[in-house]
């Protein structure tokens, strides 16, 4: 059985934030599995309706938080965005000191690695953080804090990025949050790897994967994506691509707050505003 992380508690919270904890990293070992391409789908939108935020930002600090047992993806993530913007500075952070020795050796202009946790021990405010597969690990109560930690040390327009996959990235969740507010959910499928759209919600983050009940609002987006996939059927002949932009188009026919279109729609993903989704009280 894998041993989930301890809670972030005690003197990592002050006033109900997490803070750091006399120089310790502020956060937990977690198991820090991961695969090559694994973050393609979220690189992928970082690199592309994102991009302008990289482009715009005055110092192109990128951080890839608990990038887990070996850097693969923050190798990835740092070749993915130079070709966005060339100077683009990536920063693996790792909680575990010997993953972090593990991955030095990669290191060159524009990419480095450092211990640390949520309190991102890096020079300059980061315009993208991406941690994934991360805080599913902790409990729910502690999101919130962790969220408001990592937002306080973003830049003006920076974004960060709360995920989770599958083992292979056929099946990704993010949640998007700038330095004030959640601002989306955005789901990512490998057409072929579900029988129905909530299939994903195994991978919801964690901060809605105990919400897909009735009554939550997750669990009437999972239900409406359901039953528009079922009615696209006759679509099905003309292939998974043709049959998921007919559901995201009549989601956003009935009044889900959808906020990409076709051309993102054709590569299995979906973005719907926060409020459509966000945890009751």
């Amino acid at each position: 059985m894998v041993q989930k992380a301890e809670r972030v508690s005690g003197p990592g919270i002050t006033g109900g934030k997490l803070s750091g904890r006399q120089g310790r990293p502020v956060g937990n070992v977690t198991r820090g599995t991961t695969n090559p391409n694994r973050m393609r789908r979220v690189d992928r939108w970082l690199a592309g309706p994102q991009a302008w935020r990289l482009r715009r930002a005055t110092d192109p600090l990128v951080v890839d938080l608990g990038y887990g047992a070996t850097p693969a993806t923050a190798v990835e993530l740092f070749e993915r965005l130079a070709a966005v913007r060339p100077d683009v500075r990536v920063c693996g952070i790792e909680i575990e000191p010997e993953r972090v020795r593990a991955a030095l050796p990669l290191q060159r202009p524009g990419l480095s690695f450092h211990v640390g946790g949520f309190e991102l021990p890096v020079p300059g405010r980061p315009v993208l953080v991406r941690a994934f597969n991360v805080l599913r690990q902790y409990e729910e109560t502690d999101v919130a804090g962790i969220w408001r930690l990592v937002q306080g040390r973003l830049a003006p327009g920076g974004l960060f990025i709360d995920g989770t996959c599958d083992e292979i990235g056929r099946r990704v969740t993010w949640v998007a949050l700038d330095a004030e507010r959640p601002l989306s959910l955005s789901m990512s499928v490998r057409f072929g790897s579900f029988d129905l759209p909530s299939d994903v919600a195994e991978r919801l983050p964690k901060a809605l994967i105990h919400r897909n009940v009735p009554g939550e609002p997750i669990h009437a987006l999972m239900q409406a994506m359901d039953k528009a996939w079922l009615e696209c059927a006759p679509l099905a002949s003309f292939g998974n691509r043709q049959r998921w932009q007919g559901m995201c188009r009549s989601l956003r026919d009935t009044g889900w707050p959808v906020q990409d279109g076709p051309g993102r729609w054709r590569l299995g993903e979906l973005t719907v505003d926060w409020e459509a989704v966000a945890p009751l009280p």
